[in-house]
């Protein structure tokens, strides 16, 4: 198995990354919580980390274990199979809307969901992601209407296996809750890397799915996240990486790493006037709630 099988540009499209070495350790959490979307297998920064590398580092942070997450057919099945291997990982497999906009055919497109769903019967596969809507990439009618048509087959596919439900939404809130309310959600629902206001935050909240922050939280501009936060029930709270991108500030540019959620969770305790570890057990708690355990 191949330690990376994607590589991340070294520069973004407006040439701002410049500092390339992944940050040095936070102060750890002294109690434990779980990074539920992070990605891997993609290599980044100028001395990349395979998983084990990410991984060992995480615990070293008061990380218990992480949520690898596949975006195309070939990394979902990477993710599943490092996930077999490793107790510190779960997986979730999808074809991302952004892939999905890419296929030529919808024959060629259900071929690999077709794939994903093969993937969903395995132990440790406990999410259907990450899917959804994504109208910031895709304008063309065709692309739009593929994401629609992959959307709808991951989430039958969650329900068929009883599966969380991770999804990616990008410009697209209300698309995203009147297919998740006309075809119906699955049990446990993830809005991976929020990005809805409070209105969206009172939806998700009204219907017990789950909002899952990033490190875009601690941006200055995104007050509409924080506002989103305190809004939102507790247990219907989450964290996330979705490394190796969205790292928290002040690190913002750098690589972004599972061992780098303590950062985040602090920040989120700042803005919600609560201890980092109280919050971090109830992230936990949360986490578990949604995937299972990752017992060994």
């Amino acid at each position: 198995m191949s330690e990376h099988i994607r590589q991340r540009q070294l520069k973004d499209a407006d040439g701002t990354r410049q500092k390339l070495s992944y940050p040095d350790l936070p102060e750890p959490l002294l109690v434990g919580t779980y990074d539920n979307h992070t990605h891997l297998e993609i290599a980044d920064g100028d001395q990349p980390m395979n998983y084990q590398d990410h991984l060992a580092l995480a615990n070293q942070a008061g990380i218990l274990g992480a949520v690898q997450v596949g975006v195309t057919l070939e990394s979902s099945k990477w993710s599943a199979e490092v996930a077999a291997t490793d107790p510190r990982l779960l997986a979730a497999v999808a074809i991302h809307p952004n892939e999905a906009a890419r296929y030529e055919t919808k024959e060629a497109l259900d071929a690999d969901i077709d794939g994903i769903a093969t993937l969903a019967g395995q132990e440790r596969v406990r999410a259907i992601g990450e899917t959804g809507l994504d109208f910031f990439r895709t304008e063309s009618e065709q692309g739009k209407a593929f994401q629609h048509h992959s959307f709808e087959r991951h989430i039958q596919i969650a329900k068929d296996f009883n599966l969380a439900l991770q999804i990616h939404d990008r410009d697209a809130h209300a698309q995203v809750v009147e297919t998740l309310k006309r075809v119906g959600a699955p049990d446990r629902v993830v809005f991976h890397c929020y990005s809805g206001d409070i209105e969206l935050a009172k939806i998700c909240a009204q219907h017990g799915w789950y909002t899952s922050f990033a490190g875009n939280i601690t941006i200055k501009r995104n007050q509409h996240l924080r506002d989103s936060l305190k809004h939102m029930p507790k247990e219907l709270i989450l964290v996330e990486t979705d490394a190796p991108f969205l790292t928290p500030e002040p690190l913002r540019g750098r690589p972004n790493a599972p061992y780098l959620v303590p950062i985040t969770v602090r920040f989120m305790a700042a803005e919600l006037g609560m201890d980092a570890n109280e919050l971090s057990g109830q992230l936990a708690r949360n986490t578990v709630a949604v995937y299972g355990s990752w017992g060994s």
